[in-house]
């Protein structure tokens, strides 16, 4: 079986990084492979945080690369709105011979928000407010409506078993 190159893209709080985490736990020894904590690894990067998040996407596909020509899986979970990044992961895939998965985790803009507000605030996004989060929300939801290549599975708070399963449902 070839690896495969998912993609876990969503609102902040949806639950990605819990999904991507349980992927590479059950599927060793799959790299759940995090732009944002990467992102915090760069000297600098409060100061800079575009420049440091490019260079944190460059450090991804390397990585990405090397453990996909390995033959192993990789799972990047990410609020990924410009779809560049998207299709050079796409490419990625086919270089390698993986197989690419686009999946969009998805929930109401309220439940988002009320999520996020209930979380713990990651070293990683120190300073986001809630108003940023419906804006994001927002563009990505306007830009999904053109991306049909994107899996969309919708989930509900809690309930993360259904949200799991129904994620690997899509990678059949």
């Amino acid at each position: 079986m070839s690896p495969r190159l998912i993609v876990l893209n969503g609102p902040p709080a949806v639950g990605k990084s819990t999904l991507a985490g349980r992927y590479a736990d059950e599927h060793p020894p799959a790299l759940a492979l995090d732009i944002d904590k990467v992102r915090a690894l760069i000297g600098g990067w409060r100061e800079n945080p575009s420049a440091a998040g490019l260079a944190a996407r460059e450090l991804a596909i390397a990585a990405a690369r090397a453990h996909l020509e390995a033959g192993l899986d990789v799972v990047i979970p990410q609020l990924l709105g410009r779809w560049e990044f998207l299709d050079r992961l796409a490419a990625l895939a086919q270089e390698t011979g993986a197989s690419f998965h686009e999946i969009v985790l998805w929930d109401s803009k309220d439940e988002i928000l009320r999520r996020f507000a209930e979380r713990t605030p990651a070293p990683e996004h120190p300073d986001t407010t809630p108003a940023e989060i419906a804006a994001l929300y927002d563009r990505l939801a306007s830009r999904l409506e053109t991306r049909s290549r994107a899996d969309v599975v919708p989930v509900s708070a809690g309930r993360v078993d259904d949200a799991y399963r129904a994620f690997l449902s899509r990678l059949d």
